[in-house]
């Protein structure tokens, strides 16, 4: 990892503690064989995305640009269901504005707030039954968000990773999290990641990318994905040319770090390199990759942050890269099976 250059640790999966992150409030919700995932910025967060893939579902997007006024992100709301999924996204911002959760738009009217919530969806509707998120799946996944005290939320077949699949294999919700030393400031940078990819997590030796000393698939396993699917991409053989489009891999990277909006993107930009080391080959035409980035969350800050000096950004920047590496292996290897996309730890993992 190569935050291991400036002294960071890295832990996946529940030992990750995203959850008890500063600010952050994390939910799912089930809609059959898709769902939602909410991550909640109690207080707000300074906001940043990053698109890589040619084939993205997204909203509010242009809203994180830092050259936009939008100065804080209440929500990111990650979904299954393709384009109709993102109506998820209003059942989250309408709950936020019942609870008077927003920008205020006018000092006469303190009544009036427009909460902010960036969304992007996976193609999920190829795997199991075709079931779509709704506005009420968002509402449920807020729900948990709010009722969240710091439990376990989960990897694998949760939320937005029901019904992801990575390249021949199932796919997932995955979490992670980069722990700067004192010495750094101690900040924490996590990935919250669904891998839902066309390219392959493991290689021609059955080890995945993220984590090759995580096991591997056995040969009888190799063989028989090999005979549906070109080096375990979700591509079917004898289907060049005709690729499946059901792809793309969403999350977020999320710091307590005081970013301003630049740094907060810069964040995105080199968590797409940990996607890079975890999917081959990544950001596809028939990708949407797509990574958030909520920075200084748990300030209470109203405004803009203050940033944080270059050498620090430089270590935060190979965090948020770590992090999201170390998520997609999370999410591959706490998946379960279905239909007919095999988990990593069940199709012969040894």
């Amino acid at each position: 990892m190569a935050a291991a250059a400036f002294g960071a640790e890295c832990a996946r999966g529940a030992a990750a503690g995203v959850e008890a992150l500063p600010g952050l409030r994390l939910g799912h919700a089930a809609a059959g064989d898709s769902g939602v995932t909410v991550l909640l910025a109690e207080g707000g967060a300074v906001g940043a995305v990053d698109v890589r893939g040619g084939g993205p579902g997204t909203r509010e997007t242009d809203a994180l640009d830092p050259a936009a006024t939008v100065e804080r992100v209440h929500a990111v709301v990650l979904a299954g269901g393709s384009a109709p999924g993102l109506a998820a996204a209003d059942g989250v911002l309408a709950g936020l504005r019942e609870r008077g959760v927003g920008v205020l738009v006018d000092e006469d009217h303190p009544g009036i707030r427009i909460p902010v919530v960036p969304a992007a969806v996976i193609f999920d509707l190829l795997l199991g039954a075709p079931d779509v998120p709704d506005a009420a799946t968002g509402r449920a996944a807020l729900a948990a968000a709010l009722a969240a005290d710091g439990a376990d939320a989960g990897s694998g077949c949760v939320g937005a990773g029901i019904g992801a699949r990575a390249g021949a294999l199932k796919g997932g919700l995955g979490r992670a999290a980069v722990r700067l030393p004192a010495s750094l400031g101690g900040a924490t940078v996590a990935a919250v990641v669904v891998a839902n990819p066309l390219g392959a997590v493991a290689g021609a030796d059955g080890r995945l990318f993220a984590d090759p000393d995580a096991g591997a698939l056995d040969p009888a396993t190799m063989a028989a994905l090999g005979e549906r699917f070109l080096g375990l991409t979700k591509i079917p053989r004898g289907a060049v040319g005709a690729a499946p489009r059901s792809n793309t891999t969403i999350g977020a990277i999320l710091t307590d770090a005081p970013l301003t909006p630049a740094q907060a993107r810069r964040l995105a930009i080199c968590g797409q390199d940990g996607l890079a080391r975890a999917v081959r080959p990544a950001h596809l035409p028939m990708d949407g990759d797509t990574l958030f980035c909520l920075g200084d969350l748990g300030s209470g800050r109203a405004g803009p942050a203050p940033g944080v000096a270059v050498d620090l950004l430089a270590a935060l920047a190979a965090a948020a890269a770590d992090a999201v590496q170390a998520a997609i292996a999370d999410a591959v290897l706490a998946a379960d099976p279905l239909a007919d996309a095999p988990a990593f730890r069940g199709a012969g993992a040894t």
